[in-house]
């Protein structure tokens, strides 16, 4: 099977990996053929009444370190990481919007998720580059 034969196929080879999988809800790291693959579950949103102010992030985040992920709009994601801080992955401009209410992929270099470098790929098989981490603070309510 020629490599690009194998990477059309891959989305569905790791599809029918995680169906068996008892929790769903959690990180999970894969190794297929050398490569390193993070499939990270997508959240519900807890409380529409919390509000999130974005300050400047870092440019790379520790894949070990994410707990999973929130949706937050159609062309960005919230990382929760395991100590309860939050990131926001806003998508590059061409970014379709795209479903990533069944989980997503991230195949990152090294064990870090860097921005304009990663792409989230989708189960479905769409992908969207990173173009920059926001680090979120709660807003405090009134």
């Amino acid at each position: 099977m020629s490599p690009l034969a194998f990477l059309g196929v891959l989305p569905a080879l790791l599809a029918a990996a995680f169906q068996g999988s008892p929790d769903q809800s959690v990180v999970r790291r894969v190794v297929v053929r050398d490569e390193v693959i993070w499939r990270i579950p997508v959240r519900p949103r807890l409380s529409p009444m919390v509000e999130w102010k974005e300050h400047k992030g870092p440019k790379c985040l520790a894949a070990g370190a994410i707990s999973g992920a929130m949706l937050s709009g159609p062309s960005s994601i919230d990382f929760v990481m395991h100590d309860r801080t939050r990131f926001r992955a806003e998508m590059d401009s061409e970014c379709p919007a795209l479903d990533f209410y069944g989980g997503f992929y991230l195949q990152p270099d090294d064990e870090k998720i860097c921005a304009k470098r990663e792409e989230v790929s989708t189960r479905a098989g769409g992908s969207c580059r990173i173009e920059r981490f926001k680090r979120l603070e709660s807003k405090p309510q009134r």
